[in-house]
């Protein structure tokens, strides 16, 4: 899993963010992505895709990150950027504020998926399940994924009838049935199909 993060250590470039998101598919709350630092070398046990892990695994592997990790940054993209710039661009914009919100200037991006972000200055490689491809990506979701979970606990104390704390903002059929009787919050994206 160390493949792309080795080829870039091996050039002697020592700080390497690898970048996810999490949220494209949901109907409500923002989507949120991490960049990661790992110094060279540098490994953390039971980093995985977010996807594969169950909850207490990914939380537990949250702990060993930031632990372990040189640098962290998190970013986010509101329902109402999502709904002003679709949410292809909205994803990019939160991955481009988690580079932003890192101490470190990276000197290389490993990115997720398949487009790189823009108005980057250092090189950058998009990898397409790069979560199952990359060490520093797959701690990106374990971060991404958790952080986001964590914020639709709390906006499910503000609005319990939708069911956030089950379903994290995505489509059930309790979230659909929730829409039809109460209407959509202020979290929703109103772009997105809510009935």
């Amino acid at each position: 899993m160390l493949r792309y993060e080795t080829l870039l250590w091996n050039r002697k470039l020592t700080h390497i963010a690898g970048i996810d998101e999490v949220g494209r598919g949901a109907l409500a709350g923002p989507v949120v992505a991490a960049a990661v630092v790992f110094a060279p070398g540098v490994i953390v046990d039971g980093v995985h895709d977010s996807k594969l892990l169950r909850k207490q695994a990914r939380e537990d592997a949250m702990t060993k990150i930031r632990e372990a990790a040189m640098d962290i940054g998190i970013g986010y993209a509101s329902p109402g950027e999502i709904d002003k710039l679709n949410i292809i661009e909205a994803s990019l914009l939160a991955m481009q504020r988690a580079v932003d919100a890192l101490n470190c200037k990276p000197q290389a991006l490993l990115v997720d998926g398949n487009r790189t972000l823009p108005n980057m200055s250092c090189p950058q490689l998009a990898l397409i399940k790069g979560d199952q491809r990359s060490h520093s990506i797959g701690a990106a979701s374990i971060l991404a994924k958790v952080t986001r979970d964590y914020l639709m606990q709390q906006l499910h104390a503000e609005h319990p009838e939708y069911g956030w704390d089950r379903n994290v903002g995505y489509p059930t059929k309790a979230h659909y049935t929730a829409l039809q009787k109460f209407g959509p919050s202020t979290h929703h994206r109103q772009t997105f199909r809510l009935r």
